[in-house]
C-alpha cells in the first residue's frame, strides 16, 4: 500500500507499485518536530512533495496527502529511527502497520538524523531523544487535527538500534552515562567521551507510560544499563537482536541486556548483522554504499523482512488489545 523511500546517511528509494495508498501528513511547521504521519486511506497513490523536509535528493513520498482518515479508536505506533536515520527511514514496518489499519508517525530526532548531525556523537542525545518521542505523542494526542482517531489505550513503540534505545528508556530504563567510563581510552577523543571526562553528564531522561508495548530491534547503548536499571521495564517487548552485530552493537551485550529484562521478553535472533533491520537495498545503494547491503552468505534480507514486519504487525495486534477496526 504504501511504499517510500529510506535513508541511513544516505538514502535510495525503495520499489512498488502499490494498489493503494496511506494517507500522509506531513510535520514541516516545526524543527523539533519535522516528520510525518500515514494512516489508512483507500484512494491511489500519488506523489507527495516533501519541500523543506527533502533529505539529500529524496524530494517526495508516495501516498495521498491530507486523506481523510478512515476508522476511529485506531491504534497508534510512534518509530523512532536509528543514528543518522530520517522519520521514514523504515518504510517497510511502515506499510506493513498502515496495512493492517495502525495510524504510524515518526520524526526526525533533532541533532541525529540524516540532515542534522550536531549531537550524533554527544551524550546529549541519549538524552534528548526519548524527549523527542514525547513531543510527538503529546502532539499526536493533544494537537493533531485527527486526534479523536487514535485510541489513546493503544499506543505502541517501534525502535531501530538508538531507537530501540529510545524506547527501552521510554518503557522505564533508567541508563547510566557514566558507564562509558571503560569505553573511554586515553586516546578516544570522541565527543561523548570528552564530555565523560569534563563531567558534562546528560540527567536522567524522562519514562513514557503512555505506551503499552514495544518492538526493539538491535538495541545499542547497552553499557548503560544493568539489572537494576532494567527492574522497571514492565511492558510486553518483542526483542530482534542479530546474531552478528555491528555498528558498534555487541551482539553479547545486546543479548545480556534483554536477558535482564524482568518480564521474559519475546526475544528472536537474526542470522545476519545490525544493518539485516534496515529495509532490503535497492542496486544502486549496494553498489555506493555496500556495507549497509552486505548480508552473510545465504542470508536472504526481503525473505526476512517478510518475516520481521509480519512479526510486528502481530505483536501489536496482540498487545493492543485485539485486531484493529480500521477496516
Amino acid at each position: 500500500m504504501l511504499r517510500r523511500c529510506w535513508a541511513y546517511t544516505v538514502i535510495f528509494c525503495c520499489l512498488g507499485s502499490p494498489t493503494f495508498a496511506a494517507g500522509v501528513q506531513l510535520l514541516d511547521s516545526d524543527p523539533k518536530l519535522a516528520g510525518a504521519i500515514w494512516y489508512p486511506c483507500a484512494e491511489k497513490p500519488q506523489t507527495v512533495p516533501l519541500g523543506n523536509l527533502t533529505v539529500q535528493f529524496i524530494t517526495s513520498l508516495s501516498g495521498v496527502k491530507d486523506c481523510p482518515v478512515i476508522g476511529t479508536k485506531l491504534p497508534l505506533v510512534i518509530i523512532s529511527h536509528g543514528r543518522g536515520g530520517w522519520f521514514a527511514g523504515h518504510d517497510d514496518v511502515i506499510d506493513a502497520l498502515v496495512d493492517a489499519g495502525f495510524i504510524v508517525a515518526a520524526i526526525n530526532h533533532p541533532g541525529d538524523n540524516g540532515s542534522d548531525s550536531s549531537l550524533r556523537d554527544s551524550l546529549t542525545v541519549l538524552a534528548s531523544r526519548p524527549t523527542d518521542i514525547i513531543r510527538l505523542l503529546d502532539f499526536m494526542l493533544k494537537d493533531w487535527k485527527d486526534r479523536a482517531a487514535i485510541d489513546p489505550a493503544r499506543i505502541g513503540f517501534f525502535g531501530f538500534s538508538l531507537g530501540a534505545y529510545t524506547g527501552l528508556v521510554l518503557a522505564g530504563g533508567n541508563p547510566d552515562f557514566r558507564r562509558i567510563g571503560p569505553i573511554c581510552k586515553d586516546t578516544d577523543t570522541s565527543r561523548a567521551c570528552e564530555q565523560f571526562r569534563s563531567g558534562d553528564i546528560p540527567s536522567r531522561p524522562p519514562h513514557e507510560p503512555r505506551i503499552r508495548a514495544a518492538v526493539l530491534a538491535d538495541t545499542a547503548v547497552n553499557f548503560a544499563f544493568t539489572t537494576e536499571s532494567l527492574s522497571a521495564v514492565n511492558i510486553p517487548l518483542l526483542i530482534w537482536r542479530s546474531e552478528l552485530g555491528g555498528a558498534g552493537v555487541d551482539p553479547k551485550n545486546s543479548a545480556l541486556t534483554a536477558s535482564r529484562l524482568p518480564n521474559k521478553p519475546d526475544v528472536r535472533t537474526v542470522p545476519a548483522g545490525h544493518f539485516a533491520f534496515l529495509p532490503p537495498c535497492t542496486p544502486l545503494f549496494a553498489e555506493k554504499l555496500p556495507r549497509f547491503c552486505t548480508d552473510p552468505p545465504g542470508f536472504d534480507r526481503v525473505a526476512f523482512h517478510r518475516e520481521f514486519d509480519a512479526s510486528i504487525v502481530r505483536f501489536f495486534r496482540e498487545q493492543l488489545n485485539g485486531e484493529s477496526r480500521a477496516r
